[in-house]
C-alpha cells in the first residue's frame, strides 16, 4: 500500500520553572531540566521566554540594556549547541539579542547536531504596565520563521505572538508541523484580579484546532519583583504552561507554581493526513482576505 511504513513520531517537551536573577543559576536549571526531558524521550525540548534572568521588562531602565547581547558568540546559546549535539535534541533558545544599535526578543533553534538553524525575532511587542517591551525591543525583521530540524519541520513564535491568528497560520500555512511558543506571562500590576490564563489557553487552544497542528507553550512561574523610578513592581507568572493536540485538545498542562516537564508523543504523519481530509486549508480564499492587510479593516 502507498505511503505505509514506519510511523514519523516526535516526542516534544515543554519546560516550566521559576528563574532568579543570576544567568548560571537559570541557565544550569534550563540544562538539568533538558537532561530530564531528553531522560524521559523527547526530541523536541522548548525552554521559556528570557530564561536567563528575571523578565526585566516590568521596568524602563537604562541599566537593563546590559542583558543584551550578540548572536554570535553568546555564551548560553553555545552552552545549549553543545547540550543539543551531545543529547541529540532540538533546543530553540530565547535571549535578549544585541544588534548593534538595535535590539530584539530572539530565538535560535538548535538542532540535534548543535547547529544553529537560524533566528526569529519576535514580531509583536506589547506595551502595558508591567509588560513595557517597547522600551527595549525593535520589532522583529526576520518574518515568520520554519526551521527543518532532524524531528520535525517547526515554527517558533514568542510571547505576545501567540495571541495573533495570522501568525499561527502563516507558519502552518509555510509547512510547519508543529507550533512552539515560550512565553512569559502572569499577573497585571494595575489590576490583581485579573487572570488571563484560561484566555490564554484557550486562544492557542484555538491556534491548534483551526490549523490541525499541535501546540507546544512553556510559561515561567514564581514571584519576580523589579525595581522601578516609582517603587517596585511585581509579576507574579502563572505558569500553566501545556501541550495542545491537533483538534486544539489538552494533552498535558502544568500548574501555576511547579517546575514540571511536560511531555506529549505525536505522529506526524497522521496529524499530516488528517489536516489534509479537514478541508481547512483546501478551501481557503486568499483573495478575500485582503482587509487582514490593514489596520482599520477598510480596504482602499
Amino acid at each position: 500500500m502507498a505511503g505505509k511504513g514506519k510511523k514519523r513520531e516526535v516526542t516534544v517537551a515543554a519546560l516550566q520553572f521559576s528563574c532568579t536573577d543570576d544567568v548560571k543559576t537559570n541557565v544550569d536549571k534550563a540544562e538539568r531540566m533538558v537532561r530530564e526531558a531528553h531522560s524521559k524521550g523527547a526530541n523536541i525540548i522548548l525552554i521559556q521566554e528570557l530564561f536567563e534572568g528575571y523578565y526585566f521588562c516590568q521596568a524602563q531602565r537604562e541599566d537593563f540594556f546590559k542583558r543584551a547581547q550578540p548572536r554570535e558568540g553568546h555564551p548560553t546559546i553555545q552552552r545549549m549547541q553543545n547540550l543539543a549535539k551531545e543529547l541529540g535534541v532540538v533546543i530553540p533558545v530565547s535571549f535578549f539579542e544585541e544588534a548593534n544599535c538595535a535590539h530584539y526578543n530572539s530565538i535560535v533553534v538548535i538542532d540535534a547536531d548543535g547547529k544553529d538553524l537560524g533566528l526569529y525575532r519576535k514580531s509583536h511587542i506589547p506595551d502595558g504596565p508591567g509588560y513595557q517591551e517597547k522600551f527595549y525591543f525593535n520589532p522583529g525583521d526576520t518574518g515568520f520563521k520554519v526551521f527543518q530540524t532532524k524531528f520535525a519541520k517547526i515554527g517558533v513564535a514568542i510571547c505576545w505572538d501567540q495571541w495573533f491568528p495570522e501568525v499561527a497560520r502563516a507558519l502552518a500555512l509555510m509547512g510547519a508541523e508543529l507550533l512552539f511558543y515560550p512565553t512569559a506571562i502572569g499577573t497585571e500590576p494595575q489590576d490583581g484580579d485579573l487572570d488571563s490564563s484560561d484566555h490564554w489557553k484557550r486562544v492557542m487552544q484555538g491556534h491548534a484546532g483551526a490549523n490541525v497542528v499541535p501546540v507546544i507553550a512553556s510559561n515561567r512561574v514564581g514571584e519576580e519583583i523589579i525595581e522601578t523610578e516609582h517603587g517596585p513592581s511585581k509579576i507574579t507568572f502563572y505558569g500553566n504552561s501545556f501541550i495542545a493536540g491537533p483538534t486544539g485538545e489538552i494533552l498535558e498542562a502544568a500548574d501555576n507554581k511547579s517546575d514540571t516537564v511536560l511531555m506529549s508523543t505525536f505522529d506526524l504523519d497522521s496529524i499530516h493526513y488528517k489536516r489534509a481530509s479537514w478541508g481547512v486549508f483546501r478551501d481557503r480564499r486568499p483573495d478575500l482576505y485582503k482587509v487582514l492587510l490593514t489596520l482599520d479593516g477598510k480596504q482602499q
